[in-house]
C-alpha cells in the first residue's frame, strides 16, 4: 500500500474515485493495486468511513 496516499481523506478520495471509474468492486481494486483489502477498511474506519457494496464506494 505505499503507493496509496499516506493521508485518511486523501486516500478516502483516491479510493472512492479509482471505484466509481474503474473498479467493480472493492476486491478487484485491491488485487490491482496489490493492497490488502482489511487494512484499507481498517485505515478508512478511522476516519468513520465504512464500504457499501452495493453502492461500490466508501460511506
Amino acid at each position: 500500500m505505499n503507493e496509496l496516499p499516506q493521508d485518511a481523506y486523501m486516500l478516502l478520495s483516491f479510493v472512492n474515485m479509482k471505484l466509481r471509474d474503474r473498479y467493480e468492486t472493492l476486491a478487484a481494486l485491491c488485487e490491482d493495486l496489490g493492497c490488502d483489502e482489511a487494512e484499507l477498511c481498517a485505515r478508512l474506519a478511522v476516519i468513520g468511513y465504512t464500504y457499501s457494496p452495493a453502492q461500490n464506494r466508501f460511506l
